[in-house]
């Protein structure tokens, strides 16, 4: 593997994910795989498990890792070319990008989308420009459009706490104080489609995902009816695919607490993290038996882990 940046160049994310929990199992087995060679994690935007986790599993394979936070401690990256430089910008992505594949054998970078024009967010422009331009196998720490990485640790924590052997799986929509990308909900959606789960989504009017991503899912403005007999429930908002980045208004109540689960298969409840209570989850969910958010954020070592060990191996 030399790109990791969606479920689509991944060629089993069933066996992707037994590795995972193997490696969970075991997580010093493979250091020689990583002796002498580096991970740089580059951050356009804040993280807190994603450097966390991915710079552990770095060092679970015996890899030497740096990060560098650009947005803090860089120069300002122009992304477009052909322009004259005369502005803000200090460096181009080109020889950002070409110099730290200079130092790094594996490279990780996060981009958050504007949340502006629809087009240019979809099209990847930042992270796309990067694999181009570093030279290095490259792992996406989250961008404009998906969180593969975060997917993979859902697909791993939904396959070790699972009781039946095809599970109900559900996204549900949740509110928010301003407008938040897609990527989460695209990205699970997507390893939800080629997953081997029952699959729904459940979300208010106007807070469609492109089609790209939910092919496959069921889709319903119900989320009580599309609980009843989950046995994972993925709390997570969104803005809006259409007007892009907009906050329809909503008038139901779609803050989930322990009496929405009382149809379900005594499901366990799922976010990505941060998370804001008694807004987008409510305390009595969080603090209670059902939560797995703690546990999920636990496997995202695991996840990492798995996906660059395929990267060294493949070198």
């Amino acid at each position: 593997m030399k790109l990791f940046s969606s479920v689509n160049d991944v060629a089993d994310i069933n066996a992707l994910a037994a590795e995972a929990l193997k490696l969970k199992a075991d997580p010093y087995a493979f250091q020689h795989l990583g002796k002498n060679k580096t991970l740089a994690l580059v951050f356009l935007n804040p993280s807190l498990r994603t450097r966390m986790s991915t710079q552990k599993a770095a060092l679970n394979l015996g890899m030497n890792v740096m990060v560098l936070n650009i947005d803090k401690e860089g120069w300002a990256l122009e992304l477009q070319d052909n322009v004259v430089m005369n502005g803000t910008t200090v460096e181009h992505i080109r020889e950002a990008a070409g110099v730290m594949g200079q130092y790094a054998d594996i490279i990780g970078l996060r981009s958050f989308p504007g949340l502006k024009n629809r087009e240019e967010d979809y099209s990847e422009m930042i992270f796309n420009k990067f694999v181009k331009f570093c030279g290095k196998p490259v792992v996406s720490l989250e961008s404009a459009t998906r969180h593969p990485l975060q997917s993979l640790a859902d697909l791993v924590t939904i396959e070790e706490l699972k009781s039946r052997p095809r599970p109900k799986v559900v996204l549900t929509w949740a509110p928010h104080v301003k407008p938040l990308p897609q990527a989460v909900p695209n990205s699970f959606a997507e390893w939800m489609c080629k997953a081997n789960v029952d699959f729904t989504i459940a979300h208010p009017a106007g807070y469609e995902l492109s089609e790209e991503f939910t092919q496959g899912a069921t889709i319903t403005h119900n989320q009580q009816e599309a609980l009843a007999d989950a046995d994972f429930v993925y709390v997570k908002n969104w803005s809006a695919y259409e007007p892009y980045g907009k906050m329809p208004a909503v008038t139901e109540d779609w803050l989930l607490k322990n009496d929405s689960l009382k149809d379900t298969n005594n499901a366990k409840v799922m976010h990505c993290l941060p998370v804001r209570r008694n807004l987008e989850l409510s305390d009595e969910i969080l603090d209670g038996p059902h939560s797995a958010v703690v546990h999920e954020a636990g496997n995202r070592v695991w996840a990492a882990q798995a996906v660059l060990k395929q990267m060294l191996e493949a070198m």
